[in-house]
């Protein structure tokens, strides 16, 4: 038999979440986003095997995934969250569309239960959306990818310096991001004797 929901139980578990994000919160163009994984641990902390969450797949192609996240607390249903993913839309998307499209359900599910801090994106949302939206990185990549010798890819690094330096401190998730592919093209660029 399912415990009954004790009302208090949802407001203390959000207190909680706004009391102990200190620390805890991504900072994005000047405003405070917390992680997806902040917030199951703060409802995990509270609620134990009172909540549920359960994530479905809506629907997959060869494209595009929506997972949908349900909590559930005693049994009851209390918020859902959906996502959609493009598998195009980033590096990462390629290969993991559906574990991001479920992470983003849990975390918008998670803010429709008052786990937030008025944000309902979670900082890797937030972070996705910026770093497909900003043209500067992407012409960064594409000029390292056009690096045909030592002098030019020192002249890169000198020229995408403070714009690398600003992205690791506002934008530290975007930046592992352009981390991975930085590394992948440098690899590349070794391979081909370009660099050493």
């Amino acid at each position: 038999m399912a415990s009954k929901i004790i009302p208090d139980d949802l407001i203390t578990t959000i207190n909680d979440f706004k009391s102990s994000s200190n620390g805890q919160m991504i900072n994005i163009h000047g405003k405070e986003y917390a992680t997806v994984a902040h917030r199951v641990a703060v409802l995990r902390r509270n609620l134990g095997a009172k909540l549920s969450i359960t994530t479905e797949v809506v629907s997959i192609d060869e494209n595009n995934v929506v997972v949908k996240a349900t909590g559930s607390i005693s049994g009851v249903v209390i918020a859902t969250g959906h996502a959609e993913e493009n598998r195009k839309a980033s590096r990462i998307n390629t290969t993991s569309a559906l574990e991001n499209a479920e992470t983003s359900a849990v975390g918008r599910m998670a803010a429709f239960l008052g786990v937030t801090n008025d944000n309902i994106a979670s900082a890797e949302e937030v972070s996705l959306a910026i770093e497909q939206q900003d043209k500067k990185l992407q012409a960064a990549m594409k000029e390292l990818k056009a690096v045909s010798h030592a002098g030019s890819y020192q002249q890169w690094l000198t020229n995408y310096k403070t714009f690398l330096a600003d992205l690791k401190s506002k934008n530290p998730i975007g930046y592992q991001g352009f981390m991975e592919q930085f590394t992948s093209i440098k690899n590349q660029l070794k391979s081909k004797g370009v660099l050493q």
